[in-house]
């Protein structure tokens, strides 16, 4: 079965660096059309979304990112790890959250919307102190 493993978060200074990772297995990651997205929900907030990269059948990739977050934050992939990376710099207290990694096997939903992505990781915590 899909499954996804998050890894990374922490406690950081605003301004700080952290690096996520998500761990996938059950599907084929470097073959198949697919789209991988973080998302993010805040206490008393609801889950939004961060940031998503796509791979078509052509092997071509596409990223996507909240405006909120451009410039700040990096998804990238390694096909060979079946690994998706969100690269995280110039952290602000907004930024806290459990961040959660998502999968949309068919690589056809809307890439900013959590209804298209039906695997979820359990979330890794990342706080920024001010």
């Amino acid at each position: 079965q899909v499954q996804l493993v998050e890894s990374g978060g922490g406690l950081v200074q605003a301004g700080g660096s952290l690096r996520l990772s998500c761990a996938a297995s059950g599907f084929r990651f470097s073959i198949s059309s697919n789209a991988m997205g973080w998302f993010r929900q805040a206490p008393g907030k609801e889950r939004e979304f961060v940031a998503a990269i796509s791979r078509s059948v052509s092997y071509t990739s596409s990223t996507y990112y909240a405006d909120s977050v451009k410039g700040r934050f990096t998804i990238s992939r390694d096909n060979a790890k079946s690994t998706v990376h969100l690269e995280m710099n110039s952290l602000k207290p907004e930024d806290t959250a459990v961040y959660y990694c998502a999968a949309d096997l068919s690589g056809l939903g809307s890439r900013r919307s959590s209804n298209a992505y039906a695997y979820w990781g359990q979330g890794t915590q990342v706080t920024v102190s001010s």
